[in-house]
């Protein structure tokens, strides 16, 4: 029998030793308070556990520092801060590093390389030892900079820089081929984003992985598999891959890693051309899927496709989030994906098994002839949809702001709004819209504890295909040119789409020379992917119709044999996507009630909403527009202690919400819109929150500004 002082020995080291567990528990626990990664880990979680700033005193927020970039335009990018060094990339694609706790720049990288507008997201950050790396793009080329003075390494690639179609089929050698999202860093690996073209004849998605320090393929995975590949037979023709036809099935949005498991989680888009598939058949993996692969080398693990045979530009718009979930007091390591649709899907990160139920359901058929839309789509159990559906909308969901309420009704009453509904030679109402639901800023979530927060979009658009007719015998080269490659955006007269943010090309030589329109046409801006495929005559003959000059270039006649060495004869399908517009009032707000905008918390434990809540204002509508919520581009950032910063918003407020109930703490006006994620860190014991503000989109003003917050 125990004296009571053995006894007492004995608690007390059991009291010890428990102390010692929990304590190597908590310090084996991740720590969230860097922000060296694009959206704060390679969890992509958007999450910090810095505390400096509270619910208590986040009103006392004011700017610490500003930097004021030489481009102005849209930047859409996520700083990533290490040490005292903050990196971003301004709306010209000049890569800067400045101090991070005064704004001041320390080194910038971009005068030397054709400077273009254009979009990104941000860059990777990587360290050995004494050398650390800034990994970032222009155009297809891949740089490798010195971190502590913008130099390009020029031991990477050839002297700093690797083309990124050098993994890819020699096919691809001059296609469109760029990236918007920084890469993902495992181990010495950068496994690389791509934007490519999504018409007839783009290049094949490939998913790849480069060698930071040589700057070799190490790895490539095929999304569109060659024809003895798993998945080639989903395609209609197994050599699908080595047809001059159908492309794409790219990562465009970035990618999360497990580091510790070794998985890369790689979200896929749409097959090309995106809106006609009956050169396609099948469901077309692995376009549309979440993709679990081993990082080390590319080799395929599970997968789970979200639109089979995709007939809506339906790509994952943003990384997926890994957390950890708990289900009958079991903690599993999950994976949670959300959708343009407005959906999220949560799976388990090593299996695949999806944690709720997922239900094929039976979806419309096409009535375009040569066109078979795939019969059911997958539409999970719970969570319920964060963003209304176009099945929801009836007659009298028309906007209560609306002037021309009866013109709005009618198409609500004519136009298609079933749920997958094909495109059709008539109408179909889209909602959530070809952006989405969510976008590219993606869900942030408390990856402990599963609760994940969304901000949405609620924009209906209309989707229509014509006839292609292809017939441009006897008409001026450059306007036959812009009839192929331009007309779908910016319309037939040129007057553009303005409200879907497709500007007007009339009087264009008031606003850009040839040079910088001619950069546009070859490497893209903003939404607009670059034409490579464009000849040197299509190209000169184009410049001379968007600049009233046309009076020489005619088309060859139809019958004629066209020269050996030319690609003007464009690969044709029978129909033609009209363009990208959306439903609007007469006064140019959103045609169905609102809220346009909105932002919800979700509890993936359970599939149970927290709370929703609208999202930005509309100033155009004075006190009618308080509440309305607003289209918004760009993610949140989450704390531990209960705090949600987000932008995003057309209205260009950068605003704080409580987690635990979604109430507004704090606001601020900002110069122009953050169409952009915030970054939050810590430098010399002070905790910042930094956000680009760089306008444009959504017809706002421009600007050239990363601000810095912190309180007094």
């Amino acid at each position: 029998m125990l004296s009571k002082n053995n006894l007492r020995m004995l608690l007390l080291s059991a009291l010890l030793f428990l102390g010692c567990t929990t304590f190597e528990k908590e310090s084996s626990k991740k720590q969230y308070t860097t922000w060296s990664s694009y959206l704060g880990d390679s969890g992509r979680s958007h999450y910090s556990t810095l505390s400096q700033i509270t619910p208590e005193n986040v009103k006392d927020l004011k700017v610490a520092w500003r930097y004021e970039s030489q481009d102005f335009g849209q930047m859409q990018m996520n700083s990533i801060v290490v040490d005292s060094l903050l990196y971003g990339v301004s709306a010209a694609l000049r890569v800067f590093a400045i101090n991070a706790a005064t704004g001041k720049q320390v080194w910038q990288f971009g005068d030397s390389v054709q400077v273009s507008h254009s979009t990104s997201r941000g860059v990777s950050y990587w360290e050995k030892g004494d050398d650390r790396r800034i990994l970032c793009t222009k155009g297809p080329d891949l740089f490798a900079l010195d971190a502590l003075t913008g130099k390009p390494i020029e031991s990477f690639g050839i002297g700093g820089k690797v083309d990124m179609r050098s993994g890819m089929p020699k096919s691809a050698e001059e296609k469109f081929v760029i990236s918007n999202t920084p890469g993902t860093i495992y181990k010495d690996f950068i496994v690389m984003p791509l934007r490519l073209y999504e018409g007839v004849g783009a290049a094949p998605g490939d998913i790849m992985a480069f060698n930071i320090i040589t700057g070799d393929v190490e790895w490539t995975f095929h999304t569109i598999p060659e024809s003895d590949e798993a998945g080639a037979g989903t395609w209609g023709d197994k050599n699908i891959r080595n047809s001059e036809l159908v492309g794409a099935a790219n990562n465009w949005a970035g990618m999360a890693v497990d580091e510790e498991k070794g998985v890369i989680y790689v979200p896929t888009g749409s097959a090309a051309p995106d809106f006609y598939g009956g050169i396609r058949k099948g469901s077309n993996l692995y376009a549309n899927s979440l993709l679990a692969l081993n990082a080390d080398t590319g080799e395929y693990i599970w997968h789970f496709q979200f639109t089979h045979h995709d007939l809506w530009d339906r790509d994952l718009p943003a990384p997926p989030n890994l957390l950890t979930v708990e289900r009958n007091g079991k903690k599993i390591d999950a994976v949670a994906q959300v959708t343009k649709q407005g959906y999220v899907f949560v799976f388990d990160r090593l299996t695949g098994e999806p944690l709720f139920d997922i239900e094929e359901i039976k979806v419309p058929a096409s009535n375009l002839k040569g066109e078979e839309a795939w019969p059911t789509q997958p539409f999970p159990s719970s969570p319920k949809p964060f963003a209304r559906q176009s099945g929801e909308l009836t007659e009298n969901s028309v906007s209560p702001q609306a002037e021309n309420p009866e013109a709005l009704r009618h198409l609500l009453k004519t136009a298609d709004s079933r749920i997958y509904a094909p495109p059709s030679l008539e109408p179909v109402l889209l909602l959530p819209g070809y952006d989405g639901g969510a976008e590219w800023g993606g869900a942030s979530v408390d990856p402990e504890n599963a609760i994940l927060y969304v901000n949405a979009n609620e924009m209906p658009w209309i989707l229509q295909m014509g006839e292609q007719t292809a017939d441009y015998s006897g008409k001026p080269l450059g306007e036959a040119t812009y009839q192929k490659y331009c007309v779908t955006c910016h319309q037939s007269d040129r007057k553009g789409l303005a409200a879907s943010g497709f500007p007007s090309l009339i009087d264009l030589q008031l606003r850009k020379d040839k040079n910088e329109t001619s950069n546009i046409i070859d490497q893209g801006r903003g939404m607009m992917p670059g034409f490579p495929q464009i000849t040197d005559s299509e190209k000169e003959a184009l410049l001379r119709f968007l600049y009233n000059q046309e009076i020489q270039y005619t088309v060859v006649d139809k019958e004629a044999k066209p020269d050996e060495d030319t690609k003007s004869n464009p690969l044709h399908v029978p129909y033609k996507h009209l363009g990208y517009t959306k439903f609007l009032d007469s006064k140019g707000l959103p045609a169905i009630a609102p809220p346009w905008g909105t932002l919800h918390a979700i509890d993936l434990n359970t599939g149970e909403y927290k709370w929703s809540v609208p999202l930005g204002n509309t100033p155009e509508l004075g006190e009618d527009g308080i509440g309305t919520g607003t289209e918004n581009y760009g993610g949140a950032v989450i704390t531990e202690n209960g705090l949600l910063f987000i932008g995003a918003t057309r209205d260009g407020f950068f605003r704080v919400f409580d987690t635990q109930n979604g109430n507004l703490l704090w606001e601020y006006k900002l110069p122009v819109p953050a169409f952009a994620t915030p970054a939050m860190y810590e430098v010399n014991g002070k905790q910042y929150i930094a956000i680009a503000c760089g306008g444009e989109k959504l017809g706002t003003e421009k600007g050239n500004l990363v601000l810095g917050f912190a309180l007094d």
